[in-house]
């Protein structure tokens, strides 16, 4: 009957001895028995080719003092890019190239490092309670599944959180520390961006914004003439002149291992424990510009349509001095105008000539889909004037 009840998971279905160890371990009790157990897919949209799937396997369990309790795993299937189902859209001279720097096993070696004793306090990961690595370039995570804190974040959560990634960084300077997976040239300063940059941003992104018929579709169109924005063009284009210097400028500041992708929805927030952050999704294992991780952590909630783009000015004035103060608190020297150059300019090669969703413009137009347009426009404008403050 388990063994039903877990087909979903195709060969991660655990039979009942693997299932009574995973509801101990979960449960916290070494005598617990599962009761019930289903699995449900977790209702996230999938933003990378290196996840398979996202599920939840949860159910009941008796406990050792024979009360009955709900239990609960969250489960992420990784594959290496080579079985991504939209592999196939990666041109043919680039797709090798691809699969061997995209590094899926990234989640996978954090959770065998010792990063958590580097952690400072506030921040932690999600309990592993299994990992199951194939042959075949695939692995499964089971892990801690976090009831978050509801409500929207405010000013000060994002400063906690900037001053926890500041200290983070500090601590992870390529002096002190190693990547989590060592390979040829993963210690350059900088290389993880400039790969992202030269495939994501100047093969795709930049030929698209500097085509005017992008300009002219509907969509954009309508948006960019309801918000009276018919700058953006020239300024974003402006600004992708100036991107090879800006990467040359980021790869000479001080450097730092960090988090990578440090957004809101990587920082989750444990209910009943609001200045609690457990840490997922790690990103870019290599060394950026110190502050490179404030760029993420401003636009996460405003690119998933979460938080206005009007209050990204005031959430940047926060996570710059509180992100400053962390690395201090490390005893780190590095000035403000190094972190604020250091966060900015990556986030200008990360998330600005990106931030337009140009891949809906083949969509047939809907009131959502301009509403998303405008939403998007007011965002890139408001990281375009980010970038071009003296």
């Amino acid at each position: 009957m388990t063994m039903t009840a877990l087909e979903p998971l195709g060969r991660d279905a655990l039979d009942d001895v693997r299932l009574t160890d995973l509801v101990r371990a979960v449960t916290g009790d070494p005598a617990a028995v599962p009761l019930s157990t289903h699995v449900e897919p977790f209702p996230y949209p999938i933003g990378t080719p290196s996840t398979a799937a996202l599920l939840r396997v949860l159910g009941t369990a008796r406990l050792s003092d024979g009360s009955t309790t709900d239990w609960c795993s969250f489960v992420k299937q990784l594959q290496s890019p080579r079985h991504w189902g939209l592999i196939h859209l990666i041109p043919d001279a680039f797709r090798e190239d691809f699969i061997q720097n995209l590094p899926w096993r990234l989640e996978i070696a954090v959770h065998h490092s010792d990063i958590a004793t580097v952690l400072p306090d506030g921040l932690r990961l999600p309990t592993a309670y299994r990992i199951d690595e194939y042959d075949d370039d695939r692995a499964t995570l089971w892990m801690e599944y976090v009831v978050q804190e509801p409500g929207i974040w405010g000013l000060d959560r994002f400063a906690r959180a900037a001053y926890l990634l500041g200290r983070l960084s500090a601590r992870r300077q390529p002096h002190l520390v190693q990547p989590f997976l060592p390979r040829p040239g993963v210690d350059q300063p900088g290389i993880g961006l400039r790969y992202y940059v030269q495939g994501r941003v100047m093969t795709t992104a930049l030929p698209a914004l500097a085509d005017t018929a992008t300009w002219r579709h509907p969509l954009l169109a309508a948006a960019v003439c309801n918000l009276g924005d018919h700058g953006l063009r020239d300024d974003l284009l402006e600004l992708g002149e100036q991107l090879p210097g800006v990467l040359d400028a980021l790869d000479a500041l001080p450097q730092c291992y960090q988090h990578g992708d440090a957004s809101p929805q990587n920082l989750l927030v444990p209910l009943g424990r609001p200045d609690e952050f457990v840490v997922i999704d790690w990103g870019f294992d290599c060394p950026q510009a110190v502050g490179f991780d404030l760029g993420q952590l401003l636009v996460g909630l405003a690119h998933a349509g979460e938080l206005s783009p009007t209050a990204l000015p005031a959430v940047h004035q926060v996570i710059l001095e509180a992100f400053t103060e962390g690395l201090a608190a490390e005893g780190m020297q590095v000035s403000r105008e190094q972190v604020r150059y250091g966060y900015l300019g990556s986030l200008l090669a990360r998330g600005t000539f990106t931030a337009l969703p140009l891949e809906n413009l083949g969509a047939s137009p809907t009131d959502d889909d301009l509403r998303l347009f405008e939403d998007r426009v007011q965002l890139t404008r408001v990281l375009v004037d980010l970038a071009k403050q003296p």
